[in-house]
């Protein structure tokens, strides 16, 4: 099955077009990445496949229902969002926070059961912000934000996981934690993973297929040996690179000349 079908999608503001005929599937299970240079339609392409954004033309099926047909609570059982950046001028606490993951699960006039509040523990625990429980929101890092933002998205428990620059706020230790937590629910647990990122060389590690975006279309899709190559990177990016696989972890990397 696959847990995403995007075809002849397209979308802009006004006179302006921000993707022109996106047209791709994910099967339930991969862990795909979106790279592109800043402006390309990366984070514009994951607002729309969570329904965030309404597209002028095409379909967006999950799990082989157009996204349209399902209702709020529905469709946040099937999937989760961590956002590019999450607004913080409130006081709760980090637990309230991961909490509000449950909410698709929870009644209108019930209350959390001992159930969710494991959950909620299981999320803080593999996010490893379990030591933020009882903190504020608001007076935690930007870094630890970033981890409590992903373990509300884990409390869902979603078959689809969408990230937009889940590392960006990160040091390389919480980055890696970040991508191998993510790697271990995909294999694990069959998450499928949509992930925004600008770092092409953990996007090639982590990956099973890469999506390049450029000026808004697809200039490739595949595995990253297929689309991480010197004609793509040098004409979306502009910049001259060497490519190589890495010893240590036979993944593609890349270096800027």
């Amino acid at each position: 099955m696959y847990a995403l079908e995007i075809e002849n999608l397209n979308f802009g503001y006004e006179t302006k077009t921000v993707l022109e005929n996106i047209s791709f599937k994910v099967k339930q299970g991969e862990f795909i990445s979106i790279i592109g240079p800043n402006g390309s339609g990366k984070s514009t392409l994951l607002k729309l496949l969570s329904n965030i954004y309404n597209p002028k033309s095409g379909t967006i099926l999950i799990q082989g229902k157009n996204i349209k047909e399902y209702k709020r609570k529905e469709l946040a059982k099937k999937m989760a969002l961590v956002p590019q950046n999450t607004v913080t001028d409130y006081e709760f606490l980090v637990e309230d926070i991961v909490l509000m993951g449950r909410y698709p699960y929870i009644g209108r006039f019930e209350k959390e059961k001992d159930e969710d509040y494991h959950i909620v523990d299981e999320a803080l625990k593999l996010t490893n912000t379990y030591n933020l429980k009882k903190r504020r929101i608001n007076e935690i890092s930007g870094g630890e934000l970033q981890r409590v933002i992903v373990a509300k998205a884990l409390a869902q428990n979603p078959d689809i996981l969408l990230l937009d620059e889940p590392t960006s706020h990160l040091d390389i230790n919480h980055q890696m934690e970040i991508l191998r937590l993510l790697k271990n629910l995909n294999q694990k647990k069959g998450t499928t993973v949509v992930l925004v990122i600008h770092d092409i060389n953990l996007a090639s590690r982590y990956s099973d297929r890469i999506l390049l975006l450029n000026n808004g279309s697809i200039l490739g899709i595949g595995q990253p040996s297929e689309v991480v190559n010197k004609p793509n990177i040098e004409k979306a990016y502009n910049l001259k690179v060497a490519i190589e696989r890495n010893p240590i972890t036979d993944s593609i990397h890349i270096i800027p000349l």
